[in-house]
């Protein structure tokens, strides 16, 4: 299998968050200022763009074609795109993606077409419509050039992901400072099992929606102190962007003052000294010093529930919005995460925390999440 064209450089332009013309609109793109933006991005030499079907009502997909397609020739820049098959309602639907996703973009291909968060339950709905077969019917079609999926889930769904489905050319994958070393997230053994199957990787979520470019004031004054001139958000692109075998760092930007940001972070990028990675690990252990519930995600509370509760994702959404101090935003992924087994399902057999080694007050944190999450 050839291994993915290398975009021209790391920085991915993640188009989920473009400026609107109006906030209560989503699809109200600002395409004047979202054309300034994707000229920033690709006179600084990058060209990388990552949209989806579903990403601003679609008008991302069309802003696209309207800001970088029509503007530029077509091989000075690669487009990735993808389907959300599991919220389709069959198969002909979720097939139909492709051709709406290439006629919004105006083109006759995309270079990345990625199975848009596959993992748990939802990796049925991909199977039964035959979503794996078709992107490589695609692809030999000539509307695709390489195929990939993204997933929000541990190391071992994603072994078994791979082992499953080796034609795959690509992987998208949450990685962060934050969740590097993160029993639920397990961002480093996420990179590992990657490295193993020899697949490259675009990284999503490098300063976790945005969450590390707003720091407690402790964890910050940790980094201020070690480089005094570099943003928040610096730090955490630096982070991925040093890492090996990976294809593109996406970062969504909604404004050109962003952009030029972005695009100048990683002209200057380099890798971390041994003073900054000190006090980047220094930081890190400040906000885990910030998550309230010592769940290590071993799972034993899972086994047997007769609620099908997602204990471990609840306890970690609990902790997440305990070291961002975002509960908002805790309270979106929780609205997902969650969505199979819901604090609310909760019976309150005690089942889960008389199998719980770290004897955590399971059912007490539940109705915490049902307070703060529902």
């Amino acid at each position: 299998m050839d291994m993915p064209l290398m975009p021209a450089s790391k920085m991915g332009f993640g188009c989920m968050r473009l400026p609107l013309l109006d906030e209560n609109d989503q699809a109200s793109i600002d395409i004047e200022q979202f054309k300034q933006m994707v000229d920033a991005f690709m006179e600084a030499g990058n060209t990388y763009f990552d949209t989806a079907f579903i990403y601003h009502e679609g008008a991302s997909e069309t802003a696209l074609g309207e800001a970088l397609v029509k503007r530029y020739p077509r091989d000075s820049f690669t487009l990735a795109t993808k389907c959300l098959a599991w919220a389709m309602p069959d198969a002909e639907s979720a097939k139909r993606c492709l051709d709406v996703s290439l006629e919004r973009l105006g083109t006759d291909y995309v270079d990345y077409y990625l199975l848009h968060n596959v993992g748990g339950k939802r990796t049925a709905k991909f199977d039964e419509y035959g979503m794996w077969e078709f992107a490589q019917q695609q692809k030999a079609a000539g509307k695709i050039r390489y195929v990939g999926f993204s997933m929000h889930d541990n190391a071992a769904c994603l072994e078994e992901l791979l082992s499953a489905h080796p034609e795959m050319d690509f992987v998208q994958l949450q990685v962060n400072y934050l969740d590097w070393n993160d029993p639920h997230n397990e961002a480093a053994r996420l990179m590992e099992v990657t490295a193993a199957h020899n697949k490259p990787v675009v990284i999503m979520e490098p300063a976790r929606g945005g969450r590390l470019c707003n720091l407690p004031e402790a964890a910050a004054r940790a980094l201020e102190a070690a480089n005094p001139d570099a943003t928040q958000a610096q730090w955490a692109y630096r982070f991925c962007w040093n890492l090996p075998n990976v294809l593109a760092v996406l970062s969504g930007m909604s404004t050109l003052e962003q952009t030029r940001e972005n695009v100048a972070s990683y002209a200057a990028n380099a890798p971390f000294t041994t003073e900054e990675q000190a006090a980047l690990d220094e930081a890190v252990s400040i906000l885990r010093s910030l998550a309230g519930v010592p769940c290590t995600a071993c799972n034993y509370c899972v086994k047997g529930c007769p609620s099908n509760v997602q204990i471990p994702q609840i306890m970690e959404l609990l902790n997440l919005g305990g070291m961002t101090g975002d509960l908002a935003f805790a309270k979106d992924l929780y609205s997902w995460q969650a969505a199979e087994g819901k604090a609310s399902s909760c019976i309150q057999c005690g089942l889960c925390e008389s199998m719980c080694p770290q004897q955590i007050n399971i059912i007490h944190q539940l109705e915490r999440a049902i307070e703060l999450y529902e």
